[in-house]
């Protein structure tokens, strides 16, 4: 495995966040907090997993190959679609960073009533960002692989 690689290992990665996510939701409606517990857990852990390999990957991009990073140019029709998908997931990841943190603040310190109120924003916007990871990664560099 190589530094090229990574984009592909970040899309896994965001796969991961998003099962975990998915179970972790599953286990809280069932009311089996233990499960949902480790499902976040995993969850986080996976996305902060992403998050390094994402930097380390445009780093090596930007300060060992020089050039910046990939720009979705063709097909020409469908660059305003991506485009839209991409600004909303940038715009969400940041959100998500803060959210995530304050829920599992709250979680780890057994106040269930203030991570319950930052749960219900912070999960569906993890989600989608989890989700349209998985989404650029397949666009950028497998059903439109831009060269």
């Amino acid at each position: 495995m190589s530094l090229a690689d990574l984009p592909a290992v970040n899309a896994g990665l965001n796969a991961l966040s998003t099962i975990f996510l998915t179970a972790g939701y599953v286990y809280i409606r069932r009311q089996n907090r233990t499960a949902h517990r480790k499902c976040m857990l995993a969850a986080f852990t996976t996305s902060v997993l992403f998050l390094a390999s994402y930097l380390t990957y445009h780093t090596y991009v930007a300060y060992v190959l020089k050039r910046g990073p990939t720009v979705f140019k063709e097909p020409e029709w469908f660059r305003p679609i991506y485009l839209a998908i991409l600004g909303s997931h940038t715009l969400l990841a940041m959100l998500v960073v803060p959210l995530a943190l304050a829920s599992l603040y709250y979680a780890l310190r057994q106040r269930f009533d203030s991570h319950r109120r930052i749960a219900r924003w912070t999960w569906p916007v993890w989600m989608y960002v989890s989700v349209t990871g998985v989404l650029i990664y397949l666009l950028l560099y497998q059903v439109f692989p831009q060269h």
